[in-house]
């Protein structure tokens, strides 16, 4: 054998697999076998002749091809060309071809044909051949053809010619030698699979109750939602088994079942799926599966290779495995083992015949791994390359391995959804019957029990079978043999004790219970240590999801005790390493769920924590995001059964009871928990009813449906077990009842017998194709028990007549029912007459649906006919037979006193002749009342449309007939529109034909059913195509009638024909209002006629038209008999394209109007001649008022064009222009003294200007001058202002945004000095640039201010302003901020500063004068000016007022960061300007180094007369330091000491200094009793104080006693200001108060006067209003945040009548109301000072704001007013006042809730009020629409600086976008 030639062959062609040759490999590999491989040894094991192979000479070769020609044809058309070819040259040239000429299949069927015919010896040569070229030739095919094709050699018979070729034998004969040595190892493989099967199922099969067959085993085919299409690799109909497959999909309902055996019939080549719960025989099937392939039957062929693979051992393998690993190592080793090329042969075999190998991968539900699909679509996998074993897996599934191979897989139905788009095929085994439970306890009892324990089985089945609990869980095989070892253990102990076994009526944790004799231990107890160890284990394994245990982890004690009972079973695996273990599982995964549940109640080890985790409900419906578990997810049932009380017995065997309590304490606290939840689907609302069955608890079940009215269940299987948990839960609401909504589910007729449990239902809803009349009539056997039930449903189901007889039956004894839902069923016309009977007989009855039932006109007629019979129909509406419903009015509704609506009757798309609507329209004259009758679609002729309108005067109609769709010509319109005038009561017709797609509108509407005035009528005719000729036809139908007040011809074809006709009637409809002639195709001719109609009608008041009169033409008309000459007549035509010459003929049409006339041609295109033709018939146009232009005036050239009416028209008082916005020019009716011009947004360039120039010279005094937002750049802004001294501008020019520089800001800053009249300049070049001309007013003053900000000026732009400044001697104000200025830059501008007489005031603020900053510059400031009078530095802005021959006069240093030792450069310059008079430190910290300093100079300023150092620290020591400096300092007249912690040694200081001041202000200082009492008194000596603050400082009774006193002698005072220094609460408190007030009757000089905070209520306010007349020279007073009512408050402003110089007048947070308003709107117009009023946190309301608004007009002086939470949002009439405001600054109507009526208000007037700096509308109720209205106001006012909208209806995103068009809109929180 050594040296046999095939042996060599054998070994050297192992090496090279065939399955990876090409072509020409294939072709080297021949030749070699013809050289090494020919084997002459007979004895030879690779012989070709095998054992049972037949024998060439026993089988014609002929004949043997021409049997599996039909197979072979199908293989041969699949091969690559080149194998064609190769193949058809081995025909003689007489019979070959070029393959390409036809068809492949052609060619092949050909090809197969001669060589049937031909020799043997060719054939059996074309055999060889075919076998070596051709790939995926099944095995049993290839050996057949080798076999009968032979050796050459050895052949008789010679070739003929034509196939030799005259060229020497082919040696392919030998090459079958290549394949033979493979086909044997795979065989042998095959065999070995075959008896390691057969043991496996003698292993299994030994503890089996019955016999298992495929053809006994149910299986409910699903749909395969395959992701893509595969090609069809099922073998050839001669394979065993392989019949003809089955198209994917369902084989009809869901309910359709077939056998196992018939469902994996044609499952060949395919990805099958077998799913079912865990416990329904799964695994047992695949092992039978097995057995049956290893025998020859099943549906799998005996020489398919079979590999069952179970995923709970592929768990095992972590370490990746090629495919052959897979195969060899884990599942079944070759016959010796360390064979390489053994195994070799069978993979290269296994690859090459991929069709020749099944594998069943078995509990997919148990690997932990997740199958996914490929990442490339197609891409092949390495059979080689070791991969994870879920990789492999998937590829298998995903055809990237073994592409062709049958795949069979189980799992559970949940994790079929990981299969989609790879399973052809997908099956749910259906689990047993009753009688299947009953046959196996049957079996069961018979087999396992012997003779004497036989009598069993029958008590056992009658226990089982009556037990709806335990009868569910044997529906699965395993849980019944669960339930049959439970049985048979307690009825032996029955037996052996005496105990009854009952049932417990609980859930699945404890079914039933044995009854105990008395003294005698219980299992429990007996084998407690086993049981908490087994429980233990089983826990663990649910943590750690792990089902499998080795022999090694588990106690022996406890293993003998788990097989002895049964709980584990043993399980033969292979380890990675491919030896085999021994473990042990649980013989169901209930069990150990079951146990983990007892672990959980019974033992400490299991936190709370882990009971809330895994405490979870499941759902039946599966996402492929769920998270895998091994599972079934009963542990939270088993846990809830659990902690019933029931069970609280036994647990306490195995733990301590306290314990227990408190575990299933925790368990009903999490279940109380879901109960309340309202995110539970209906799924888990089951599971959860559930849960509450198994805890028995009453309350529980009450919680379930607490919140919940309906209990929706859908698309799930539904079981009795489960209707029986719902009836536990629904019975516990009572009377109150509950609903039941099962859509699309399962469920079976036994449901039906246990649903009556549920007995407080009230709805019942069932929708599902499913439920047919079986399921009616089984329902309507129950229907009566239900004596709640008010609805039921029965939709979309499969109902007949039948069922619906049966039903109607039922439901007569329902007396509750109320509505009845038979929708999308087929009861037809005599099953809807079943339903119908009935009506009169349900009382109650509020609706019947029997839509969707294939029914005809005799049901429309035979419901119709009811509403005769049957008075309380409501309603009738059927359309088309599709949708029927009947609605009904109930008796408390018929009794009520309230007027009954009459019913209804809608017949829509009803399809009639002339007789049937002669019927139809008899049987509606015979109804009652109705208010709305619909016959809607019917699409009749106008002969029909004649019937109909002929019965119209026998209907008792009330509001109106709908015919939609019912007319479709010119002559049913005719014969509609003369109802109009025919018969009174239809006062509206509506109708519109082309309407496509919708249906054709058509209403008739009565009286009863009009919204329009009496005596008044429409007819509405838009969209009916109506031509200048049918229009005359409907005028003469409409009659004379002239109550038309709204004619609608919309959408026809009228034409100017039309349009005229329509014309000439108008002086014939008396009452008409409004006309709609759009879309008629209306020309400009047309609209030159509309225009002359508006001058010639006197009561035609607007004309609106759109796109040329093409898209809307709209008349309206005043009141008929109007002769008002003054009436404002409106012509508007807006979208049109206007040339010159429409231009002129339109306007000069309406040259002929004597009314105000309002010309609209906004939106349309305006070209240059156009404007300009529009400009030549202005000056005609004498009526006319106002011309709009917006969005068509676009051009730069058409707006200096149309600029130019100022010029050609006096009477122009307004024009403003903007591309793309409003535009427009107003009108007065005599000459205009002045005209506001504004052209803003275009591209006005220098150029440009000169042009404008010449017509602003040309024309009016100018108000204001707007040319912002331009292109005028430097250049064009400098022509401008060098134009100003000519230009008449009394009020503004705004330049900005028209890219000004510095230099172009030079240039505007210089007109302060070559224009006279310039009074102001505001010029800012950065981002926000800014750039305003301010003219004097008529005023008389001459000062003149200049603001550059945020310009980023140089050092020679300073110097150029410095000249500017110092050439304007009437220059009084000069502001610069955030310019980037060096300090050296602004040392060097003051210098240059060259000031007149009258001073100047300059401020520049930069971020960075700050600290020792700020004092040197302060310092060098002081050294370069001589004529600096004062300087102060406020936070970051230098102030400087300078003017000549002066000195320094005052020194301020205020809220700068300055510190006590930056003091030392100020010192020495104040100690050399002896002429100070006033030195300011205020809100620094000096520290007590600081104090000392200023103490050390103040004895060195004899002209010192004012101090202040208000505080922002707690120092002692800065006041007692001051204080005994000021007692050498005796001029300090004015001391401000705010904010200081005052010592006892200060206060005693300071009382000899008081008396000499004429200002104090000590306002927030602390101090002790003592101390402040020491300070009140010393104020009684302060006879010739003026001014006095002591705000939020702390007086006592005593203190204020002093003070009252004090007052009394102090007359002088002008200023006090008291804040927060009282609060009457109490009624001492209260005394102190009116003590206070009443010693400042004698302060007549006082001016101002601060009160806020004393809480001041009836009393003080008559105190306070009887002092007020002496105060003749009050200027301010402020009362807020006190108590003052609203009937005080009219007391209050009665009084300050008398202060006629009052200013501001201050009332917030007080509770003042409409009285102290309508107070204010009578007394405020004699306070003509008022300059600002602050009634803010007031509740004014909307009346009170109406008499704000009346007060407002009349205060000229007002210029602010705060009116912030007033307690309404009626404000529109406060906005509008604020016109009459000409002063007003600032504006705050925050927090009061106003919405966009008020802003559009303000927007309104917002032009008007040119001074107006600040508007604050924070948190309002302002939309996008009132912002945009604003922000169009802004571009009228350029002093406006700011607008708050914090907090309004404003989206962020819109926000920001309106910011960005204008920066004054703010709406941040600060």
């Amino acid at each position: 054998m050594a040296d046999c030639r095939c042996v060599k062959a054998k070994a050297k062609l192992l090496s090279l697999p065939l399955v990876s040759f090409s072509n020409n490999t294939k072709a080297e590999a021949v030749s070699w076998l013809q050289r090494d491989a020919v084997c002459d040894n007979s004895r030879c094991q690779w012989s070709l002749t095998m054992d049972g192979d037949v024998d060439p000479d026993d089988e014609n070769v002929n004949s043997v091809l021409a049997q599996e020609t039909l197979e072979l044809c199908h293989i041969l058309s699949g091969q690559p060309p080149t194998v064609i070819g190769e193949l058809c040259q081995m025909m003689p040239s007489g019979s070959a071809w070029d393959i390409s000429d036809q068809p492949v299949a052609a060619t092949v069927k050909a090809m197969l044909e001669y060589f049937s015919e031909a020799n043997a010896a060719d054939c059996r040569n074309f055999l060889q051949s075919m076998c070596l070229l051709c790939e995926n030739i099944p095995m049993r095919l290839e050996s057949r053809l080798m076999s009968v094709a032979g050796y050459a050699n050895n052949v008789c018979e010679n070739p003929s010619p034509g196939v030799t070729k005259e060229e020497p034998p082919s040696p392919r004969s030998e090459l079958q030698l290549v394949k033979r040595p493979r086909i044997d190892h795979w065989e042998h493989y095959i065999g070995a699979v075959t008896r390691s099967l057969l043991r496996r199922w003698e292993r299994l099969s030994g503890a089996l109750v019955k016999e298992v067959q495929l053809e006994n085993v149910w299986v409910n085919p699903r749909t395969a939602n395959r992701g893509r299409d595969r090609p069809d690799q099922t073998p050839g109909p001669t394979d065993r088994g392989s019949r003809t497959p089955e198209p994917d999909g369902d084989f009809g309902s869901l309910e359709s079942r077939v056998t196992l055996e018939t469902f994996l019939q044609g499952c060949a080549g395919k990805v099958t799926a077998v799913a079912g719960p865990a416990g329904s025989g799964k695994t047992l099937l695949m092992s039978c599966l097995g057995q049956q392939w290893a025998h020859g039957l099943g549906p799998v062929p005996s020489s398919y290779l079979f590999v069952l693979l179970e995923f709970r051992l592929l768990n095992l393998l972590s370490s990746p495995l090629s495919l052959s690993e897979l195969l060899f190592r884990h599942y079944l080793p070759p016959k010796g083992e360390d064979d390489d090329d053994v195994k070799r042969a069978i993979v290269d075999y296994l690859l090459s015949n991929p069709a020749q190998s099944c594998w069943v991968l078995d509990g997919y539900d148990e690997f932990y791994s997740k199958l996914s699909g490929p990442e490339v679509q197609g891409e092949r996998l390495d059979p080689e390359k070791p991969l994870p074993v879920a990789d492999l897996i998937s590829g298998l599934l995903n055809r990237q391995l073994l592409p062709g191979c049958t795949v069979l897989v189980t799992c559970r139905v949940r994790d079929v959804m990981d299969l989609e788009g790879v399973s052809d095929k997908v099956g749910q085994l259906l689990g047993w019957d009753s009688q299947e439970i009953k046959d196996y306890v049957d079996d069961f009892f018979g087999v396992k029990g012997d003779s004497a324990n036989r009598a069993f089985g029958g008590q056992a089945a009658d226990l089982l079978l009556s037990s709806q609990h335990l009868l569910a869980m044997s529906y699965l095989p395993a849980l019944c043999n669960i339930c049959c070892i439970c049985l048979k253990h307690l009825l032996l102990e029955e037996k052996e004790g005496g105990a009854k076994v009952q049932d417990r009526g609980g859930g699945k944790t404890g079914k039933a219970k044995t009854s105990k004799p008395p003294h005698r231990p219980s299992t429990l107890s007996w084998y407690r240590s086993e049981i908490c160890e087994l429980s233990q284990l089983a826990w663990r394994g649910l943590e750690k999801s792990k089902i499998l245990f080795l022999e090694e982890d588990i106690p022996r004690s406890v293993l003998d005790f788990s097989i002895r009972t049964g709980l584990l079973s043993q399980v033969e695996l292979r380890l990675e390493s491919g030896t085999l273990a021994r473990a042990y599982c649980f013989i169901h995964l209930t069990v150990q769920e079951f146990l983990a549940a007892l672990r959980i109640m019974t033992s400490a080890d299991v936190s709370d924590a882990q009971l809330k985790k895994r405490f979870n409900l499941k759902t039946r419906w599966t996402t492929k995001s769920d998270q895998r578990t091994v599972f079934t997810d009963s542990l939270h049932l088993y846990v809830c059964g659990l902690a019933s009380q029931h069970c609280a017995p036994a647990l306490g065997e195995l733990a301590s009871a306290g314990w227990v309590q408190k575990r299933q304490a925790l368990v009903l606290k999490l279940l109380n928990k879901l109960c309340h939840s309202n995110a539970l689907t209906g799924p888990k609302i089951l599971e959860l009813c559930h849960c509450v069955q198994e805890s028995q608890d009453h309350q529980l079940a009450r919680e379930v449906v607490g919140t919940r009215t309906t209990l929706e269940l859908r698309n799930i299987q539904l079981l009795p077990k489960d209707i029986d948990a719902l009836a536990f839960v629904v019975n516990s609401v009572g009377d109150s009842g509950v609903g039941l909504d099962f859509g699309a589910c399962s469920m079976e007729l036994e449901c039906l017998d246990v649903l009556p449990r549920c007995r407080f239902i009230h709805h019942l809803s069932f929708r599902s194709r499913k439920y047919g009349d079986k399921f009616a009539e089984k329902l309507s056997s129950v229907l009566p028990e239900f004596s709640t039930l008010r609805k039921l449903e029965f939709c979309g189901s499969s109902l007949t007549a039948t069922g619906a007889a049966s039903l109607a039956s039922a439901l007569e004894k329902c007396p509750e029912i109320t509505e009845i839902n038979l929708s999308d069923n087929s009861l037809k016309d005599e099953g809807i007459k079943h339903v119908a009977d009935i009506f009169a007989k349900l009382p109650r009855l509020a609706s019947v649906m029997v839509s969707r039932n294939n029914s005809s006109l005799t049901t429309v007629d035979y419901l119709v006919g009811k509403m005769s019979s049957c008075f309380n129909i409501q309603r009738v509406h059927a359309d088309a037979m599709k949708e029927v419903t009947v609605t009904f009015s109930q008796n408390s509704d018929m009794d009520s006193h309230h007027k009954k609506s009459e019913p209804s009757v809608s017949l829509l798309n009803q399809k009639w002749n002339k007789p049937e609507m002669q019927k139809v329209v008899k049987s509606l004259a015979r109804c009652p009342a109705l208010s709305v009758l619909d016959l809607s679609g019917g699409q009749w002729d106008v002969e029909v449309l004649k019937t109909l309108t002929q019965f119209l005067p026998k209907f008792n109609v009330t509001e109106k007939i709908i015919l939609n769709d019912s007319c479709s010509s010119v002559d049913d319109l005719v014969v509609l529109t003369a109802l109009l005038s025919k018969h009174p009561a239809v006062v509206e017709l509506h109708i519109r034909l082309q309407s496509s797609p919708d249906p054709v509108p058509v209403s008739i509407v009565f009286s009863g059913g009009s919204k329009r005035p009496a005596n008044t009528k429409t007819l509405c005719l838009g969209c009916c195509g109506l031509l200048h000729t049918g229009l005359t036809r409907v005028l003469r139908s409409l009659g004379t009638s002239c109550d038309l007040a709204v004619l609608d011809l919309s959408s026809n074809c009228l034409g100017n024909n039309g349009l005229k006709k329509l014309l000439d009637v108008l002086p014939h409809l008396g009452n008409i209002r409004e006309i709609d002639a759009s879309d008629n195709g209306i020309s400009v001719e047309g609209v030159t006629m509309l225009a002359g109609a508006l001058c010639s009608c006197d009561n035609l008041t607007e004309i609106h038209i759109r796109d040329g009169g093409r898209e809307q033409v709209i008349l309206k008309f005043c009141s008929g008999g109007s002769d008002d000459k003054e009436q404002l007549k409106m012509f508007r035509m807006n979208n049109s394209s206007l040339l010159p010459a429409h231009i002129t003929a339109l306007c000069m049409r309406l040259v002929r109007c004597r009314s105000p006339l309002e010309l609209d041609l906004s939106h349309s295109s305006l070209k240059d001649k156009a404007v300009e033709s529009l400009l030549r018939v202005l000056p005609k146009m004498a009526s006319l008022q106002r011309l709009n232009v917006s969005h068509s005036v676009t051009s730069t050239a058409a707006a200096l064009i149309l600029a130019r009416c100022l010029t050609v028209s006096r009477r122009v008082t307004s024009v403003e222009l903007r591309p793309q916005s409003e535009c427009f020019v107003l009108f007065d009716r005599g000459k205009a003294e002045q005209a506001s011009c504004r052209l803003t947004h275009y591209s006005l360039n220098s150029d440009n200007v000169e042009r404008l120039t010449e017509i602003l010279l040309q024309g009016p005094e100018l108000s204001d001058l707007d040319l912002s937002s331009n292109r005028l750049e430097d250049e064009g802004v400098k022509r401008l202002v060098d134009s100003l001294p000519r230009l008449k501008i009394n009020s503004f020019v705004n330049l900005s945004n028209n890219s000004l520089t510095q230099r172009g800001l030079l240039d505007v800053a210089g007109t302060l000095v070559t224009c006279d009249d310039v009074s102001g300049v505001e010029v800012s070049v950065g981002a926000g640039e800014r750039c305003l001309i301010w003219f004097r007013q008529n005023d008389g003053r001459c000062e003149k201010t200049l603001s550059v900000k945020g310009s980023s000026l140089e050092s020679d732009h300073l110097v150029r302003l410095a000249a500017i400044v110092s050439n304007c001697p009437s220059l009084t104000k000069l502001e610069f901020k955030n310019n980037s200025l060096q300090s050296e830059w602004i040392e060097d501008f003051v210098k240059a500063l060259d000031v007149g007489q009258t001073g100047c005031s300059v401020s520049i603020d930069e971020c960075w004068i700050r600290a020792e900053k700020a004092v040197s510059l302060v310092c060098r400031c002081l050294e370069v000016s001589s004529n600096i009078q004062t300087i102060r530095v406020d936070h970051t802005t230098l102030h400087l007022f300078l003017m000549k021959s002066t000195g320094l006069t005052s020194v301020s240093l205020v809220d700068c960061a300055l510190e006590g030792r930056q003091l030392s450069p100020v010192k020495s310059i104040i100690q050399r300007r002896p002429s100070l008079t006033e030195l300011d430190f205020s809100h620094n910290s000096l520290g007590a180094a600081g104090a000392e300093s200023l103490c050390s100079v103040l004895p060195l300023l004899p002209e010192l007369s004012s101090l202040s150092v208000v505080s922002k620290e707690t120092c002692e020591t800065v006041v007692e330091k001051l204080s005994q400096a000021l007692l050498q300092s005796a001029t300090v007249q004015c001391l401000n000491l705010s904010g200081h912690v005052i010592s006892d040694a200060a206060a005693q200081t300071m009382t000899a200094i008081l008396p000499r001041l004429r200002s104090l202000n000590l306002s927030h200082c602390s101090w002790s009793a003592a101390a402040g009492l020491q300070l009140v008194r010393a104020l009684g000596r302060c006879v010739r104080l003026e001014v006095l603050c002591l705000d939020c400082v702390h007086l006592d009774e005593n203190s204020r006693a002093c003070l009252a006193q004090a007052l009394r002698k102090i007359r002088s005072i002008r200023s006090l200001k008291l804040n927060e220094i009282a609060a009457a609460v109490e009624p001492s408190e209260a005394n102190g108060v009116l003590d206070l007030l009443a010693a400042m009757e004698e302060l007549t000089r006082i001016e101002e006067l601060e009160l806020d905070g004393w809480r001041m209520s009836g009393g003080g306010v008559e105190q306070l209003s009887r002092l007020l007349p002496v105060w003749t020279e009050l200027r301010k007073i402020s009362l807020s945040k006190n108590l003052i009512s609203d009937q005080s408050g009219d007391k209050l402003l009665e009084a300050l009548t008398s202060c006629g110089h009052l200013e501001e007048l201050s009332l917030c947070s007080n509770q003042l109301g409409d009285l102290t308003a309508a107070r204010m709107a009578l007394v405020l117009p004699s306070m003509t000072h008022i300059t600002a009023l602050d009634v803010s946190e007031n509740a004014v309301g909307s009346e009170g704001s109406e008499s704000l608004s009346r007060a407002m007009k009349c205060m000229k002086k007002l210029s602010r007013i705060q009116l912030t939470s007033v307690g309404t949002s009626e404000l529109c009439a406060v906005a509008a006042s604020l016109a009459h405001c000409p002063l007003i600054r600032d504006v705050g109507l925050g927090w009061n809730n106003c919405g966009d009526e008020v802003v559009l208000e303000l927007a309104r007037v917002l032009p008007v009020c040119q001074k107006l700096t600040r508007i604050d509308l924070e948190s309002n109720s302002v939309s996008v629409v009132g912002v945009e209205a604003l922000l169009r106001a802004l571009q009228s006012c350029p002093a406006l600086e700011l607008i708050r909208l914090w907090r309004n209806d404003v989206s962020s995103s819109d926000a920001q976008r309106l910011s960005l068009k204008d920066g004054r809109l703010n709406f941040s929180s600060t």
